[in-house]
């Protein structure tokens, strides 16, 4: 046990040498480690919200009134006023007709599909799709086609010639490693022409896309029966948990079915109350957006990358190891990115993936990107 406890305390060591444990955040945009101030261009935390005031009292408030967690599943006595507030404040945000709030934005994916799927339903996945919906579809009993990158030709070939009588489409509104958006209005088109259903992880779309109200209510499609949305709370919201968003006769579906929600305690109150403060501010407060897509725009032009359409702007490196050691490098310089790699990444190309946040430092962007280039430029 000796040998393998450090082996474990290694691994620990290079985690957080490499940037990965925080010991404190200071802002948006901002973390400190050991009293050195880092410029945070790898986290989700899109608009700032959580370190906004507003959050954080939300949070103590519902901390007080209901303790720190659910203490049971929602079906049996988890379920306080707090997560009617939420799944309200979401409906609200997003124009959908009702939301089923989870422990995280795992389970509601879990959920979804869990629920649907079944050996008559086909699910045809995007090949980018996050991780969650991958092991969803795989849980779901459910025959699965994984679709090229966002190719509707594809997409609607296997619809039309199908054998199953039920089929599910899964797409996320802004994909997570390139940054890029599908075209929903499209997709959705196909789905109703062939009585599928339609499912949109709004994980990077919510608080981003169609100021903020997420890529489904941009598209006009907020409310439409074949269209299901799921999204997480952990990004742009600011706070911990997930959502299913849809119909009132989807959302009693899942309380009695998705067995990520029936079998799972309650999600505690202090994020719930912290997530329905920040769908309050982001409908109050549309600048943040705005403040996001500025940022986004000038880290797309100052690396010469083509501007995606959320806060992620991917550069395409070498080797992983070339990847690694940039990294490192960066936050050597007080500079926090993302590093996505093989195995990890769908089309095995390794990439640095830089997120924008509203509250950025313009001056500090460009002199960031700026080594960023220049240490790229160093390398064959």
């Amino acid at each position: 046990m000796g040998a393998v406890q450090d082996r474990l305390a290694d691994a620990a060591r290079v985690r957080e040498r490499r940037g990965t444990v925080r010991t404190t955040r200071v802002g948006p945009g901002w973390e400190e480690d050991g009293g050195d101030r880092l410029l945070d261009l790898a986290s989700n935390d899109y608009l700032g919200l959580s370190t906004d005031h507003r959050l954080k009292a939300a949070a103590i408030a519902a901390t007080e009134r209901y303790g720190t967690g659910a203490r049971a599943s929602r079906v049996v006595t988890g379920t306080l006023p707090v997560h009617t507030e939420l799944e309200l404040a979401l409906a609200e945000l997003t124009g959908q007709p009702a939301a089923l709030a989870f422990s995280s934005g795992y389970a509601a994916n879990l959920g979804i599909l869990t629920a649907l799927g079944g050996p008559d339903t086909l699910i045809l996945s995007d090949q980018h799709i996050h991780a969650s919906l991958v092991d969803a579809a795989r849980l779901s009993r459910s025959p699965i086609e994984t679709i090229p990158h966002s190719d509707l030709a594809v997409l609607g070939d296997v619809l039309a010639n199908r054998t199953q009588t039920r089929a599910i489409v899964v797409v996320e509104s802004v994909y997570s490693v390139l940054g890029d958006a599908p075209n929903l209005l499209d997709a959705a088109a196909l789905c109703a022409k062939y009585d599928a259903l339609l499912v949109v992880d709004e994980a990077h779309g919510i608080g981003v896309l169609g100021e903020g109200r997420g890529g489904v209510h941009a598209a006009g499609l907020a409310g439409a029966e074949h269209v299901v949305v799921t999204a997480t709370l952990s990004k742009a919201l600011g706070a911990q948990g997930g959502a299913v968003l849809g119909s009132t006769m989807l959302r009693e579906h899942l309380v009695n079915t998705a067995r990520s929600f029936i079998f799972d305690t309650g999600l505690a109150p202090a994020p719930a109350a912290a997530a329905a403060a920040g769908c309050r501010v982001i409908l109050a407060e549309p600048e943040r957006v705005e403040a996001l897509h500025r940022v986004a725009s000038l880290i797309a032009s100052s690396c010469g990358v083509d501007r995606a359409a959320g806060p992620v702007q991917s550069i395409r490196v070498g080797s992983p190891e070339t990847a690694v050691e940039v990294t490192e490098r960066l936050r050597d310089e007080g500079i926090l990115v993302g590093c996505f790699r093989p195995p990890s990444v769908p089309d095995g190309i390794s990439r640095l993936r830089l997120t924008a946040h509203a509250g950025a430092d313009p001056d500090r962007l460009l002199w960031a990107t700026a080594l960023i280039t220049s240490m790229l430029l160093e390398r064959p």
